[in-house]
């Protein structure tokens, strides 16, 4: 097969074209270099600049301040759910976690290993298809910092707009949808994110991180699970992903190009709105996330029966919509629809919905 179909995977996703094509261009030899990315030293000037593009390109997009590090590292959002509490969870003290669904859960576990935590939220009683309100939130004003996912890749959940944290630190997973959208950096001491859904390939893990966490910090952790090792060696006290930052640093162009954070936000509601109407157009299907808390990323719904649901997903492979079946741990369809996921693809997918319920309601 050579022609590409539709990439409605999770992760890791649908990448830009132009991405890859100039990808595939200079896989063998970068211009004038003679050799692949993958093959030329991570500490060579001709790394160094695809590696401080890549930091600027992320600086711009997000319009991070000056006071914040941007690092590039590995073992994914996962290994994060550790190295934060690790790193701001010190002895006697006490984080606060609002659980809003899977991705959730796995870091309160990680963070349990590491200290005291409080629960400040957990959606369960909802079945995790929205965010707490305000009044529904059990803040410490005394926490080491506050974490919440902004977006919930499994339930397909998002936060509109963050929650006032007073002068509690608010960490971040935003591994979903992280440069989707603007997102006013100030409000956070802690950003991390896995870069294979909205920012390039699996194996890197941007963190953006605050100046003055950084004095928080105990000694005596182990190197590479100490943040200030990675911001004294700017992301190189190990060799790095160079092939991940090498695409990272593209798809920030290409997002430059398309006009940016603002423009990105303006289509990706577009082509979510495009299925989130195909849902809410018959009782055929049923959207998981309560309307307010609808993801622009991640579009998941239900089918009258479980059999259906994997008759959906069958048949709309056959017919070039992959990757549409929801999560092995709650099930249903879920659409993820990146940055990258062409409209095309969300126009196809709402005809095929409505073709297979006029042949199965």
């Amino acid at each position: 097969m050579t022609e590409r179909i539709f990439n409605f995977s999770a992760g890791p996703a649908v990448l830009p074209v132009p991405v890859l094509e100039q990808a595939r261009d200079e896989m063998l030899s970068l211009p004038g270099v003679g050799m692949s990315v993958m093959e030329i030293s991570h500490r060579s000037p001709t790394f160094d600049e695809i590696h401080k593009s890549a930091i600027q390109g992320m600086r711009e997009l997000l319009g991070i301040p000056e006071n914040y590090h941007v690092l590039f590292l590995q073992g994914g959002a996962s290994l994060q759910f550790s190295m934060v509490p690790i790193n701001l969870l010190p002895t006697g003290a006490s984080a606060d976690y609002i659980i809003t669904g899977s991705w959730g859960k796995k870091a309160l576990k990680e963070a349990k290993k590491q200290g005291a935590v409080n629960v400040a939220a957990d959606m369960a009683d909802s079945r995790y298809t929205r965010v707490p309100e305000a009044h529904e939130l059990k803040l410490d004003p005394h926490a080491a910092y506050v974490h919440l996912t902004t977006n919930e890749t499994i339930e397909g959940v998002e936060w509109q707009q963050e929650p006032e944290m007073g002068d509690v630190s608010l960490v971040a997973d935003a591994s979903s949808d992280i440069c989707s959208r603007p997102m006013d950096i100030g409000k956070y001491a802690l950003i991390y994110a896995g870069a294979q859904k909205n920012l390039g390939p699996s194996g890197v893990t941007v963190v953006i991180i605050r100046d003055d966490l950084l004095s928080r910090i105990p000694d005596g952790l182990h190197t590479m699970l100490d943040y200030r090792t990675h911001t004294q060696n700017d992301s190189l006290y190990n060799t790095p992903n160079t092939w991940g930052i090498y695409i990272l640093n593209l798809v920030c162009k290409w997002v430059k190009d398309k006009g940016g954070l603002e423009a990105m936000h303006s289509e990706n509601k577009a082509k979510a709105q495009l299925i989130y109407d195909a849902i809410d157009a018959t009782d055929f299907y049923r959207g998981h996330a309560a309307t307010e808390a609808r993801s622009l990323m991640n579009v998941t719904f239900r089918l009258p029966s479980e059999d259906l649901e994997k008759r959906f997903a069958k048949e709309a492979s056959a017919q070039g919509l992959d990757g549409l079946k929801g999560h092995r741990s709650v099930g249903g369809i879920r659409a993820s629809i990146y940055n990258a996921f062409p409209r095309a693809g969300c126009e196809a997918l709402v005809e095929f919905m409505r073709e297979f319920e006029r042949k199965n309601g």
